[in-house]
Parts: structure tokens; C-alpha cells; sequence
């Protein structure tokens, strides 16, 4: 198995992209802010053909690039239903400040073929099966996905792309529309804590770390632990 990543130029969004081996069908995993040149080099590095895109969520840091990277090989994205809106005005998913930066002046289009995910829903593409959790939260539509990650460079019984639900000791923000802790702690609570300690978590931002690691060290996951109904 092969899983390779860069940071985006904007925001350092991580862009993921998986696959069987080299030479194979490959998935990419949340194409943001100006990582089209970086994604052919890793593309044609590893001889890979993307058979679709995977997205986390609806944040314009994570679907920038999606447009281009589907359209120019007539691929589907898939994304949780309650992101859709973000996919067509990335506008809804900003902060006030974040609008008034942007303003409009990003050239940003939405993708043609969209396909959407559900909780527990198992896809089968470019070889492999990917599990999609629904973990709102960050987003109404925020999602994580498993694959078996035995045969990775990780060697770890399941691999996690988790968005931006879960970081390196820390969660993704809430206070974003659509946006709610309680929210957010039920899905940590519901679908992180249960994963095996050994679980790789590959981020939407920062470092990949382990379930174990988090549960141990995580400020937000302790406090969810040590006091499981005190935000919801």
C-alpha cells in the first residue's frame, strides 16, 4: 500500500493520496489551496491515476483544488451531504474575517460529478475498501475514513484520515458555521475513543499521530475521558 502526502501552500492542509502500490488506481484525499504542481509530481513519481476524490469536509482549504483534479479526468468527488452547500459557495463555510480576506477572489468552481457519503458506508475504489465515519462537529458534514493499513509504511492494523476532527494533541475548531462542541465531543466520544489504540491517524493539518498516543496525551480527549457528558 502505498499513502504519500503534502502540505497545501495555503493554510498547510495535508493532500493525501492513496493507493494499492505504485502503478495502481490512487485516491486523493482533500486537494486544497494550490497543490495541483505538487500532486502531478507525486502522480508521475509513482505512476499513479486518480479514480476519485475523497474530501473531509466542505472548507475551502480542503476542496480548493477539487474542481481541476476531477474535471481534467472526469472523476466524481464524494463528500458528506451536509457539506454540499460549501462545495457550491465555499463562502458558507468562513468565519467573517476569513470572507473579508478572500472576498470573493478566489477562482473556485464547483465540481460537475459529486457523490455523497454516508455513516458506515464502505467504498470500493482503485482497489481498496474505505470505511466513512460521519463525525460532526467541525462541520455538519465532517467525515473520517478507514482502510486497513497493514501493508503500509506504518504497518498498523487500520489507518484513519481524520479531517480535521482529530490532531496531534489537539481537535478541529468549532466556532466555524455549522460549527458545535457538543457536537464535536459526541463524535469524538462515538467514533475516535472506540478505535484501536494502534490506529495511525493521518490529519487534515500537522503531524500524523496514533489513537493511543491521543487518548493519552490529547488535552481534549482526557477531559472527554475523565468526563464523558461534561460538554454534551
Amino acid at each position: 500500500m502505498l499513502v504519500t502526502s503534502f502540505p497545501a501552500e495555503a493554510f498547510g492542509t495535508n493532500c493525501y493520496v492513496v493507493a494499492a502500490g505504485p502503478g495502481e488506481q490512487c485516491l486523493v484525499v482533500d486537494p486544497g489551496i494550490g497543490v495541483l504542481d505538487q500532486l502531478d509530481e507525486v502522480l508521475a513519481q509513482h505512476r499513479l491515476s486518480p479514480a476519485a476524490v475523497l474530501l473531509t469536509h466542505g472548507h475551502l482549504d480542503h476542496t480548493f483544488s477539487v474542481t481541476p483534479v476531477c474535471g481534467a479526468r472526469g472523476i466524481t468527488a464524494y463528500v458528506h451531504p451536509a457539506d454540499l452547500e460549501m462545495l457550491a459557495d465555499p463562502a458558507k463555510g468562513l468565519s467573517m474575517d476569513l470572507n473579508a480576506l478572500f472576498g470573493g477572489r478566489l477562482p473556485y468552481s464547483e465540481p460537475e460529478d459529486v457523490a455523497t457519503l454516508a455513516d458506515g458506508m464502505v467504498l470500493s475504489l482503485a482497489g481498496l475498501e474505505i470505511t466513512v465515519d460521519h463525525t460532526p462537529g467541525h462541520t455538519g458534514g465532517s467525515v473520517m475514513f478507514r482502510l486497513p493499513g497493514a501493508n503500509s509504511s506504518w504497518d498498523a492494523e487500520e489507518l484513519c484520515l481524520s479531517g480535521d476532527v482529530l490532531f496531534a494533541g489537539s481537535i478541529g475548531r468549532t466556532d466555524l458555521p455549522g460549527g458545535s462542541t457538543p457536537t464535536m465531543m459526541a463524535s469524538l466520544r462515538d467514533k475516535v475513543l472506540p478505535l484501536a489504540d494502534d490506529t495511525v491517524v493521518l490529519p487534515g493539518h500537522g503531524p500524523a499521530t496514533t489513537i493511543g498516543r491521543e487518548r493519552a496525551s490529547n488535552p481534549y480527549l482526557r477531559e472527554l475521558i475523565a468526563a464523558p457528558g461534561r460538554f454534551l
